[in-house]
C-alpha cells in the first residue's frame, strides 16, 4: 500500500462516522445528531467561545481533538452520557479501535494524531480540559434548543446533568457552566 493509499484509507473509514447516530437531536429535535456533525458543530464551538477559554489553552491543538476525539465509536460506537455503561470496558473498546482506525494511516502521521486523541482522552491539560468542557456543553444546549431532547428520551434530572456534564464543563470553561446551569435550573424549573 502507499502512502497516499494509506492517507484514502483512513479519510475513507472516518467517513464512517456519519453513520454513528447520538442520542443528542439536532436544535430543531428534527432527528439524532449524526457523530460526524457532532464533531464539525464542536470545531465551531472552539472557534466561536474561543474567549472562554484559560490563557494556556492551545485552540488550534483544542480543535485538532474535537475532530479526531470520535473517531473511536466506528468501532466502540456512542455511549450516551445518561447512559449506565461499564466505563472499563468502553475504555477498553475505545483503545481498540484507536489502534485499528489510527493504524490505518501512514506511522508518521498516526504518531501525529493519536497523541492529540489520547490527551483529550486523558483531559489533563488546559486544552484539553476545554475540549471536554466543549463536548460537555454543545449536547446540553442542543438539548434546549429542542425543548429537552435526550433528557427527556432518558428522564434525566437536573442534578444528574449537574453531575456528569456539569463538573467537566466547569473544569474547562467555568463561564460555560455558569451560562448553562442557570439555563437548565429556568428548563427544569419550567416543567
Amino acid at each position: 500500500m502507499t502512502r497516499l493509499d494509506q492517507q484514502i484509507a483512513f479519510l475513507n473509514e472516518a467517513d464512517k462516522l456519519k453513520s454513528i447516530l447520538r442520542a443528542t437531536t439536532l436544535a430543531d429535535g428534527s432527528r439524532a445528531e449524526n457523530s460526524a456533525e457532532h464533531s464539525w458543530h464542536l470545531t465551531l464551538y472552539a472557534l466561536v467561545l474561543s474567549d472562554q477559554a484559560g490563557p494556556d489553552v492551545d485552540i488550534n491543538r483544542v480543535i485538532k481533538m474535537l475532530i479526531l476525539h470520535d473517531l473511536v465509536e466506528i468501532d466502540a460506537g456512542d455511549n450516551p452520557i445518561f447512559e449506565d455503561v461499564d466505563a472499563a470496558a468502553v475504555a477498553a473498546q475505545e483503545q481498540a479501535a484507536a489502534d485499528r482506525i489510527f493504524g490505518l494511516l501512514p506511522v508518521d502521521i498516526a504518531q501525529a494524531l493519536r497523541p492529540i486523541w489520547e490527551e483529550f482522552e486523558a483531559a489533563e491539560t488546559p486544552t484539553a480540559q476545554f475540549a471536554k468542557a466543549l463536548d460537555r456543553f454543545q449536547p446540553p444546549m442542543l438539548n434546549l434548543a429542542s425543548g429537552g431532547g435526550s433528557w427527556t428520551d432518558y428522564n434525566v434530572t437536573e442534578e444528574t446533568i449537574a453531575t456528569r456534564v456539569g463538573t467537566k464543563i466547569e473544569r474547562g470553561a467555568p463561564g460555560l457552566w455558569d451560562y448553562a446551569s442557570k439555563r437548565i435550573s429556568a428548563f427544569f424549573d419550567a416543567l
